[in-house]
């Protein structure tokens, strides 16, 4: 009808007409217009593909605009003072703790770098989950770090918005939104297997409709007050959402969506039934939580019935609470608004990333967000189920969080959904059910009648953390004082969590494996311990946090007495006594762990008393087994009493220490053991210790027992075990009175002795917890300060073999002195040789700062001072149990006793030096030690030490096996009648006479304590018996064969702990009287604080008699008895046995010293031969080219087969050399300084100035115009792609090489290199090495002629050498080593790419061939030079000449040269020497005609001399050819200067020229041959007009001095090739000179001057000339051939005269000082290729192209982009930068290896894939390094870790 007549009508115009209709005040005919087109355009049961509906939308809202035009004007209306940027995972945002409320704050790039954050704590991320900037959000960060934009208010001057811009958007975007909703409604499909992929198709065929809405959002505050009208507003909703009467489609499609909601909130089949039969009143009810129990309403809650079913499914579940309310969060989702329905979808389609931007991008407009946050609440149940049957359960999470973080991150907000949506209540519940979904029976202690659950840990929602996202919002909400104190007020909240806590209790339960190894260990383990960190203890801290002052006491009581309440329930459910069974151990106690740390806190900040939150006596007995069997255990599985329980027991014990969970799991354990200690009876504490370690049967005078539990190699890890865990607990105040700085400073200190630490480990080892290292709680110390204070900087250093090491921090002396705490090192190890590395490091101190140089015991450290209400734990030290352990332990060690340690010896000290520190308060016990009648134990007299200490022991009675030594022993002598009198009583007399003899035994004062105790908690005596006798216990382990029967015997000891020490100290200082009587009056105590056991034994002493003098007097009465301690008989050969096992040792010691110096010193001779790569200093010892070797046959040592010999024709020797292709001296540029790395769009590398491209152009010049094979002889190539040769020195013969070459193809454990590529490693250096060059046989009697000089004319030497060119080379006889010359010129050839070899006009011809030989010579020449800093001023053998092979390289290139004569007519040797006519008649014109001498690049020249005359070349004919090319080279320099001078210079040289030419020495004056260059030259057409221009610019005057020096410079390449290649063949030395006297010093090395006059005066440039014919004819003649050139343009000519031969050093790229500025640019530029930006982009650092790393995009014939760059700029060698991860990668032919980072952190490390994102800077060191081993060619060697990269990178 109408609507139909409207839509043929073309958009725009319909748009502006409705628009103007509905501005009248009449509307109703416009509004009816434009419904009824809506209804036609959006109808749904058209395809959602149908853009035409999109497009109609966009130009109603824009009212007859362009759409972009709109929305611009509605952009100007922008209001917002929001960034509220949304993005998604991998966008790189930054975070500033300085400047950050909350820590979730985010800043996208924008807003940080237009804030201001110098000096803040902050670092660069990439986002995980996607996120949102929240600059200008004052609730999450302080206003003072907004950027420019959002700091001014920028809401107050935008004018207001006039209504009928937006008019239209009203009328149409809620049809829109409909039609969206109803497209999702009717592509949703319930889930099963075959639905995954169509969910996906409809929300594809939507893209563009949820893109139009996301564009809207992005239109600024004035359009998303208009959706946030439309999403809100309930009664649109209702008009639109049911669909109106007459039509079918939209009923249907309600339904569709009714259908869904009612199919959402079930958990699984069988609760289906249950639920829905009685599920809410309407239809649309949903029993949203399916079965869980109370929780909370939502809004809609008042018009629901409540009794929906209560049932609890088919599982053993557990009820959640009896608590009071009667909530139910089974309750309808009903929604009433369009956002509520879109959210609703958005969860059911699970989260799609554009919806979710759509719901963010939102967020701004501060109604929609208090709405959406509502809403989101009353969806989270929904939420969390959806979670729960995703697949994708990991994305997801990441969407949710994205979501939740934006909402809850917000105090305001998040106290406002508290108070209105029961926020808490629902989390807490959605988690209790969540996690109710995979509980399983508790097999802890009952295995039948547990009524306990607990999680199961193997179950994926555990496994793969989905239940994260829930928790963390937990976490999040808990942050916020306002939310976590209505928790904490909220009792039956905290019921309900402290419920869910104890699913976690005893989780994960091991059982000990007793008889075969467990067959499959699952790694569940790590799942657990994820849950209780991020499930209980994560949530803990944070409320932690809100109860640290006094008003908070009350919160702190009540957790406390819940938690208490529940452990109550536990052990209920766990029916527990008084033991745990044996053999089980969970490490997680959550319970436990909130109790303690809460009790922590009440203490610490709160002031609450502890009595008053402890519970009975009773309760704490059992509050302390689980602990101590979980420190009982980590004991068990380091002595390996575990191992057939696998690796995995082992991860868990040290997961259980390890920095991230120790602070929330071992801490907490141990400070509730502190917390028992300090109230329990001492005795039953210290006996419960020893059961639980198994080592009470261990613990009898006797020298033998039996122990039922322990194999006799596990006692002694567990008495240590044992002893360490009670200095541990008697010495450890982290809870018990260190304030949060001592705490902070003690761990900091324990983790950098342990080894060097970077910063960022140190940050990572620390715990978070009592000191958060992110803002600074005030009043305490900062991280930053505390380091500064405990430890100093090392700055990242080189290791000369390249290893690179990164910025350390060590701790200073003062704290190795005075701080080192090894049991805190202890504490903290998850490794324990650890604690071995902080012991070496402390001996290492100790040696260098000659404080004691043997071996030292771990130093006591004193303590601080305990907190008043944990005195009670001093007890431990002084009680008659731990005093009977400590006198048996010390008489043990002193009798040699099995299984006693200097550890065990070490921890007694330890107990007792801590006792005598800690004295008890009430010194009752020191007035009238023997009267207290409860003491009728026959040990020691009362409980104070320091009594203890000086109590004589007579006789003891132990319990032995019949076989011990003891029982043989006879009655003691009769000599004392109390003696005997003694030993037969005990023998007579029963038990109960027991009080009068001074004797007991162990055990039985376990069982008596015990049953003392037990008497005190009102139980039968009978059961206690029971509970008390171990040996009853039907789990214990009996060894096979029967034991031995237990005896009773008596000891005599007659001794005190005091004499023992007294003893003990002879013992270890090995001296009968080591301590005289007087010793201790001129003790120095100050000493005693490091050393080793003697200097403990002294300390404990000393600090005694200053104790009482009581102590003093006994000490000195037990010295003044000087006379030696005779053991019982019995014991003497064992003693004698100790004695010379002590001897043997000390030989062995010996020995082994003796043996390893001699090793020490073969390898240092090894090393002074063997050629080491990277040290300049040492000189090489097989220089392969010296005047020394050459004298008799030059002998061979093959590294394989260890013989000696020469190289022969048959047996060639060969060297073992690494061929590799190189374009560095390609790279070189006229420019000594470094071009920079572009890092904007402006800047740009040209690379048109480089050495390769020069030499190209010039070939290419000369072969336009001249005869191919004469330009293939006048230049060279290589300077790409040339082949570099390079040896480690060694030599070995070639048939061992083949062998060797076999071994290694059939050992199929290959290192990074490909044998198939002919790739090996020195068999002796390992050096990478992939051919071999033969060694020519040495002819040792010619050396001596052809070296020494003859005295012939020069005229002579001329023709001696055009003879010796002539003489034809003769084909070598077919040999071995011909062969293998002929193989290794192949590996050359196939080292480099065809098209570095190929530059004549027909490949492959012997011209070409030719040129590549030749300029083989030259590149390896010129890259020696390169590295010698590209002069040879420094002289001698550098580092590089050392690797070079030049001697025999030239040996090999000549053999193949001698193959190709040259043509005599055309041979340069003659235009050099002779004057020829021209021979422009002889009908050769049609032929191109060769290139003119002028042209010529004469260091090419001089290697094809060398190169094509027979094989040794005499050194006069040397230094001929190297003079006439002399004159060449210096013809060439006056060309090149004349052509820089002005006209009028020149004529004014010209004259002068023709002024001197008269003169005697006319030839070799300079300005004579100038000038007669000048007029020759003169004659060439417009030769000098070419470049008037240029010279016209530059001012400077040419002067004499000038222009010999310009001549010098033009000359002094030449002269340094010619003599660096001297030096190689004739051995001569290279001598060192000042820079200004090179040209000097070259010219006299190479005979050019004659050695007298250098010292009278400097050589001038011109003197060195020697002419063969008349100078000025010859120069005409080299003139004329440029003049005859017609064709040749002159410009060109010009060109092609002036080679400067002189290039600067080859560099990298300069980089910016800060990573950020390449970051910036370079992560989001696209690439220049494929156009997108790549995943992985990647910098190359010779030439800064951008290529995309591993990118499928850029990929040519299977080779990706950076493979293809290395071979087109680095001939194969390729470094790159990869942007994203901070890293250099070198890219060397096949193999690929990781270099490291050039940029450093403030604290001089790496950051790898910048994971910190901390600023990064240049680290100029680094960098060079870089350069070096590039320019070298040494990566190969320095870098160890290659690998092949298959083309992929």
């Amino acid at each position: 009808m109408m609507a139909a007549s409207l839509l043929r009508r073309d958009k725009k115009a319909t748009a502006a007409h409705l628009k103007a209709d509905l501005k009248r005040t009449d509307n109703s005919a416009a509004l009816r217009q434009i419904h009824e087109l809506l209804d036609d355009v959006l109808n749904p049961e058209k395809p959602a593909t149908d853009t035409e509906a999109l497009d109609w939308c966009k130009c109603l809202i824009a009212g007859g605009e362009a759409f972009e035009e709109f929305c611009k004007t509605v952009r100007s209306y922008d209001n917002a003072t929001l960034c509220g940027l949304v993005w998604t995972a991998n966008f790189v945002a930054y975070r500033c703790r300085t400047c950050g409320i909350s820590p979730c704050m985010s800043l996208c790039a924008e807003c940080f770098n237009n804030g201001d954050h110098t000096s803040h704590d902050f670092n660069m991320f990439r986002s995980q989950a996607g996120g949102a900037c929240d600059c200008g959000d004052s609730n999450v960060m302080r206003e003072s770090g907004f950027c420019r934009r959002h700091r001014l208010r920028t809401g107050e001057n935008i004018p207001s918005i006039p209504r009928d811009l937006l008019m239209m958007s009203e009328l149409v975007l809620p049809r829109f939104i409909l039609s969206v909703i109803q497209y999702l409604r009717d592509g949703y499909t319930e889930a099963d297997s075959s639905t995954e992929r169509d969910l996906q198709k409809v929300l594809q065929q939507l893209e563009p409709q949820i893109s139009f809405l996301e564009e809207l959002t992005k239109m600024g505050g004035a359009m998303r007050t208009v959706l946030t009208k439309i999403l809100t507003n309930q009664q649109t909703f209702k008009e639109l959402s049911m669909g109106q009467a007459d039509n079918l489609f939209a009923k249907k499609n309600y339904e569709k969506y009714l259908a869904a909601l009612r199919n959402s909130g079930l958990v699984s089949v069988e609760d289906k039934a249950q639920s829905t039969g009685e599920a809410g009143a309407e239809g649309g009810a949903d029993a949203l939580l399916g079965s869980a129990a109370p929780g909370s309403p939502d809004e809609s809650s008042k018009e629901e019935d409540q009794d929906a079913g209560q049932s609890v499914g088919k599982r053993k579940r557990v009820k959640l609470s009896s608590s009071t309310k009667d909530l139910s969060i089974i309750e309808c989702l009903k929604h009433k608004c369009f956002l509520e329905e879109l959210l609703f979808w958005t969860i059911k389609y699970e989260f799609p990333q554009k919806k979710v931007t759509f719901l963010l991008n939102m967020l701004p407009d501060q109604d929609y967000k208090i709405t959406f946050t509502k809403t989101f609440v009353q969806h989270y149940a929904f939420i969390m189920k959806t979670l729960m049957k995703s697949h994708e359960s990991d994305t997801m999470s990441n969407r949710i969080v994205h979501i939740s973080v934006q909402l809850f991150s917000n105090e305001e907000l998040a106290r406002h959904v508290t108070e209105e949506c029961q926020l808490l209540d629902i989390m807490v519940t959605v988690l209790l059910y969540m996690m109710e979904s995979c509980l399983i029976k508790s097999e802890l202690q009952d295995e039948e009648n547990s009524r306990h659950v607990v999680v199961n840990c193997s179950e994926a929602l555990l496994k793969n953390n989905t239940y994260w996202p829930l928790v963390s919002d937990f976490i999040n909400i808990l942050s916020h004082q306002s939310v976590a104190k209505k928790f904490l007020e909220d009792h039956s909240l905290l019921m309900l969590w402290m419920s869910f806590v104890s699913f976690f209790q005893g989780m994960n339960l091991n059982k000990r494996e007793l008889n075969e190894h467990v067959e499959f260990e699952s790694q569940t383990y790590y799942a657990a311990f994820a849950a209780e960190l991020e499930a209980c203890a994560q949530p803990m801290w944070g409320l932690l946090t809100h109860c640290k002052v006094k008003e908070t006491q009350e919160y702190t009581k009540t957790v406390v007495r819940y938690c208490l309440e529940t452990l109550q329930i536990w052990f209920d459910a766990i029916s527990f006594n008084d033991e745990p069974l044996p053999n089980q151990v969970t490490f997680h106690l959550p319970l436990h762990r909130y109790y303690a740390m809460f009790l922590s806190k009440a203490v610490k900040c709160q002031g609450l008393d502890l009595d008053s939150l402890l519970p009975d006596q009773e309760m704490l007995m059992k509050i302390m087994v689980h602990p101590l069997q979980i420190q009982a255990c980590l004991s068990e599985i380091h002595s390996n009493m575990w191992v057939r329980n696998g690796l995995q027991i082992k991860g868990q014990a040290m997961t259980y220490v390890q920095s991230h969970f120790c602070n929330s799991m071992i801490d907490p354990d141990i400070y509730l053991l502190q917390v028992c200690a300090s109230r329990l009876d001492p005795d039953y504490f210290i006996s419960s210790v020893f059961e639980r370690f198994k080592v009470v049967d261990l613990l009898t005078m006797a020298s033998q027992h039996q122990n039922a539990v322990l194999d006799s190699e596990q006692e002694r890890p567990m008495l240590e075990g044992a002893l360490t865990f009670l200095v541990i607990l008697t010495s450890l105040r982290i809870h018990l009175g260190m304030t949060d700085d001592e705490i902070l400073r003690a761990e900091m200190v324990s983790q950098l002795c342990m080894n060097d630490r970077t910063h960022s480990s140190l940050l990572d080892l620390i715990p978070e917890n009592p000191n958060p290292k992110s803002g600074i709680v005030p009043g305490s110390c900062s991280f930053e300060e505390m380091l500064s204070a405990v430890a100093d900087f090392k700055a990242p250093v080189f290791e000369p073999g390249g290893s690179m090491q990164q910025g350390m921090y060590t701790p200073k002396a003062e704290v190795w002195e005075n701080e080192f705490d090894p049991i805190m090192v202890v504490l903290r190890t998850v490794y324990r040789r650890d604690v071995q590395s902080a012991m070496d490091r402390y001996s290492a101190f100790l040696k260098q700062s000659g404080i004691h140089t043997g071996n030292p015991w771990p130093p006591y450290k004193e303590r601080t001072p305990l907190h008043p209400c944990y005195k009670g734990l001093i007890k431990l030290l002084h009680c008659k149990t731990l005093h009977i352990v400590i006198f048996t332990l010390l008489y043990k060690i002193w009798m040699d006793h099995q299984n006693m340690s200097e550890h065990v010896l070490c921890m007694v000290l330890y107990l007792i030096e801590l006792g005598l520190d800690n004295q008890v308060q009430d010194n009752k016990e020191d007035e009238e030690p023997c009267i207290e009648e409860h003491c009728h134990d026959s040990w020691f007299p009362g409980t104070n030490l320091i009594s203890n200490l000086h109590h004589v022991i007579n006789f003891v009675r132990v319990r032995v096996p019949e076989t011990a030594p003891e029982v043989k022993r006879e009655a003691p002598p009769s000599t004392s009648s109390e003696a005997t009198s003694y030993g037969q009583n005990s023998r007579r007399l029963s038990a109960n006479w027991r009080e009068n003899l001074r004797e007991a035994q162990v055990f039985s004062l376990v069982a008596e304590r015990r049953r003392k105790f037990q008497e005190i908690i009102n139980r039968s005596s009978s059961e206690a018996s029971l509970v008390v006798r171990p040996k009853s216990s039907s789990t214990r382990w009996v060894p096979p064969g029967t034991p031995p029967q237990l005896v009773t015997e008596i000891l005599e000891i007659r001794e005190s702990m005091l004499s023992l020490l007294v003893k003990l100290h002879q013992k270890l200082s090995s001296k009968q009287n080591s301590l005289s009587e007087s010793w201790l009056d001129n003790m120095d105590t100050s000493r005693h604080a490091h050393g080793d056991g003697i200097t403990a034994i002294e300390r404990i002493l000393t600090k005694a008699a200053t104790r009482s003098c009581q102590i003093k007097r006994s000490i000195q009465d037990i010295c003044g008895k000087v006379c030696p301690p005779v053991p019982p008989k019995k014991n003497s050969p064992t003693d004698k046995k100790a004695m010379d096992k002590e001897e043997r040792r000390q030989r062995a010691r010996e020995r082994q010293q003796k043996l390893l110096a001699e090793f020490a010193s073969r390898q240092k001779s090894f090393m002074e031969t063997a050629m080491d790569v990277e040290s300049p200093e040492t000189e090489a010892g097989m220089d392969l080219g010296t005047s020394e070797v050459l004298e008799s046959e030059v002998l061979y040592d093959c590294v394989i087969c260890g013989q000696s010999g020469p190289s022969t024709e048959d047996r060639p020797t060969g060297l073992v050399v690494l061929l590799q292709a190189s374009s560095v001296l390609g790279h070189r540029c006229k420019n000594a300084e470094a071009k920079n790395l572009p890092t904007s769009d402006e800047e740009r590398i040209y690379s048109a100035d480089t050495c390769a491209v020069a030499h190209d152009v010039r070939l290419s010049l000369l072969q336009r115009f001249f005869k191919d094979s004469s330009c293939l002889q006048s230049v060279s190539i290589g300077w790409d792609g040339g082949v570099y040769v390079q040896t480690c020195g060694h030599t070995l013969h070639i048939d061992c090489h083949k062998s060797y070459m076999e071994s290694l193809r059939n050992d199929q454990v290959l290192q990074g290199f490909s044998v198939d590529k002919g790739e090996f490693t020195c068999p002796l250096c390992r050096q990478f090495a992939n051919s071999v060059l033969p060694c020519r046989p040495g002819r040792s009697s010619e050396a001596g002629a052809w070296h020494t000089p003859t005295n012939k004319k020069t005229i002579v030497l001329i023709k001696e050498v055009e003879a010796l060119q002539d003489k034809l080379g003769l084909f070598p006889m077919e040999s071995n080593l011909s062969k293998e010359m002929e193989l290794v010129i192949k590996d050359i050839k196939n080292t480099t790419q065809k098209k570095y070899m190929d530059y004549g006009k027909n490949p492959g011809s012997p011209d070409n061939d030719f040129l590549f030989m030749y300029s083989l010579a030259r590149t390896n020449l010129e890259l020696e030079l390169v590295y010698r800093g590209g002069n040879l001023c420094c002289g001698g053998a550098s580092a590089a000449a050392k690797r070079s092979c030049l001697n025999q390289l030239f040996h090999v290139l000549a053999m193949h040269m001698r193959l190709y004569s040259i043509d005599s007519a055309y041979n340069p040797w003659t235009k050099l020497t002779q004057f020829t006519q021209s021979r422009e008649t002889d009908g050769f014109d049609e032929e191109r005609p060769e290139v003119p001498m002028l042209f010529r690049d004469v260091p090419s020249l001089l290697i094809i001399f060398v190169l094509t005359m027979p094989q040794p070349l005499r050194k006069e004919h040397f230094t001929c050819v190297v003079k006439m090319l002399y004159n060449l080279q210096f013809i060439q320099a006056l060309a090149a200067l004349s052509s820089k001078l002005r006209p009028e210079e020149r004529q004014a040289w010209c004259s002068t020229g023709a002024a001197k030419k008269a003169r005697a020495n006319a030839d070799t004056s300079f300005e004579a041959l100038l000038g007669h260059v000048i007029s020759e030259l003169s004659k060439c057409d417009s030769l000098y007009a070419a470049n008037t221009e240029d010279i016209m610019l530059s001012s400077s005057v040419w002067s004499p001095q000038s222009v010999e020096f310009s001549l010098q410079q033009y000359c002094l390449p030449f002269l340094r090739l010619a003599c660096l290649l001297q030096h190689h063949l004739y051995g001569d030395n290279l001598t060192g000179c000042l820079e200004q006297e090179e040209f000097s010093s070259l010219a006299m090395c190479l005979g050019l001057t004659p050695a007298a006059s250098v010292a009278s005066n400097p050589v001038n440039s011109a003197s060195c000339l020697e002419w063969a014919v008349g100078a000025f004819d010859l120069v005409t003649q080299w003139c004329g051939e440029v003049k005859r050139l017609p064709q040749v343009q002159a410009e060109q000519a010009l060109t092609l005269l002036v080679q400067d031969p002189q290039w600067a050093p080859p560099r990298l790229l300069q980089l910016p000082d800060n990573y950020n500025i390449i970051f910036q640019y370079y992560h989001r530029k696209s690439c220049t290729v494929c156009k997108k930006v790549p995943k992985d982009p990647a910098l190359c650092l010779v030439c800064g192209a951008f290529v995309c790393l591993k990118g499928v995009c850029c990929k040519q014939q299977g080779i990706c982009e950076c493979v293809l760059h290395s071979q087109h700029c680095g001939a194969a060698t390729g470094i790159f930068l990869l942007i994203n991860a901070s890293v250099i990668i070198i890219i060397r032919g096949h193999r690929f290896c990781l270099w490291g980072s050039v940029y450093l952190d403030a604290h001089g490390e790496e950051d790898r894939d910048l994971r910190r994102g901390k600023p990064l800077f240049l680290c100029e060191e680094r960098y060079r390094v870089l350069e070096q081993q590039w320019v070298s060619h040494t990566f190969d060697h320095i870098n160890k870790r290659w690998g092949p990269h298959y083309n992929g990178l």
